[in-house]
């Protein structure tokens, strides 16, 4: 692979570094860490660190770095990412869950999503940053008709919303998003209400618009795109219509994975496991419709996630199963991306960019 570049300016002030996670039991080196070159969004390897078991999925706050250990215990590591390599903070700390995939940061606190036991787990952080043991587990219910996928709930996602007065947690067995209340003075985030999607369709992620008017939910059952309008001051999610992420008459299975939206408000990317491939998705002005416009090659197999540059130029795309990590330059006016280089990253799972 090793299209990688040298390092030249940055994206923005100060070097711009991008952290690649990955699955050790599938021969990854566990969390990676890579220059990023401004110009041709290049990545270069600076160092990994191996130490926590199955990091799949990263959180970026400044010097630290946070990552789930996707294993049956289930687990939150810290890292102090100062230097060339990750340095990991203590020991992980449990989640009280099963098979996290995702975490965010919140309100002084990580949330993790908890796939295998469903549910969202509320970790304090003490004043250095590290982590500290969970104080909550806040736990779904429910089921969905694909049986052998939906038999109880599955936690995908948890992410904070832009006024960062709620936690949204995309719920794939349960064909739902909850809705949780992060208000400072109420303590450990408080289910808020739920929204419920449509049956078999497995919501697995979303991303909001830069407005913070709507959201857009990504299915993994199906391929398809739910916006929705989403009311910071009340805390309601509405769904207002469903997209098509592949082309009509496409053979399948499609697998979608992650979607991100452009800066301006423009754009949106999904990542299409089983096609392999990234679809360009235009957003009318208000964001309330989105329209399928274009699909590439992932540059890979299996594109597991999918990240947006700071300056909303490349386009990166983790590619879990032939193990590298392909980055895109995006067309201004179309955002229909082209494959400009790749790194070696075996099992990668994750892309974050700070």
């Amino acid at each position: 692979m090793g299209d990688a570049g040298t390092v030249g300016n940055r994206e923005h002030e100060g070097a711009v570094r991008a952290y690649i996670g990955s699955f050790t039991s599938a021969g990854g080196r566990g969390v990676l860490v890579a220059d990023v070159d401004a110009g041709t969004g290049a990545l270069t390897v600076t160092g990994a660190d191996d130490a926590v078991a199955d990091p799949s999925f990263l959180a970026l706050a400044g010097p630290l770095l946070y990552a789930v250990s996707e294993t049956d215990a289930g687990a939150v590591a810290a890292f102090d990412v100062t230097g060339p390599a990750p340095r990991p903070l203590g020991a992980p700390v449990p989640v009280d869950g099963s098979g996290p995939t995702h975490l965010s940061l919140a309100g002084g606190r990580v949330l993790t999503a908890n796939y295998t036991s469903g549910g969202v787990t509320v970790l304090p952080l003490a004043a250095d940053g590290t982590v500290r043991p969970a104080e909550a587990v806040l736990r779904h219910e429910g089921s969905g008709p694909v049986a052998d996928r939906q038999s109880g709930p599955h936690a995908h996602q948890v992410l904070p919303d832009p006024s960062g007065r709620w936690a949204l947690s995309t719920d794939l067995g349960t064909d739902s998003v909850w809705i949780y209340s992060l208000d400072p003075g109420a303590g450990v985030p408080a289910l808020h209400g739920e929204t419920a999607l449509r049956p078999g369709t497995g919501p697995r992620h979303l991303a909001f618009h830069p407005s913070g008017t709507h959201a857009y939910v990504l299915h993994e059952l199906e391929p398809v795109l739910t916006v929705c309008r989403w009311d910071a001051e009340t805390g309601v999610l509405e769904p207002l219509g469903e997209t098509r992420v592949v082309p009509e008459g496409t053979p399948g299975p499609s697998y979608p994975s992650e979607v991100v939206a452009a800066p301006d408000g423009r754009f949106l990317w999904a990542a299409i496991r089983g096609d392999d491939t990234l679809a360009v998705l235009a957003l009318d002005p208000d964001g309330s419709k989105a329209g399928l416009t274009a699909t590439v090659p992932c540059g890979g197999t299996w594109p597991r996630d999918l990240t947006l540059a700071p300056s909303g130029r490349h386009l990166y795309a983790a590619n879990e199963r032939s193990g590298d990590v392909t980055w895109f330059a995006l067309d201004p006016e179309t955002g229909v991306p082209s494959r400009a280089g790749a790194i070696e990253a075996p099992a990668a799972s994750c892309v974050v960019l700070g």
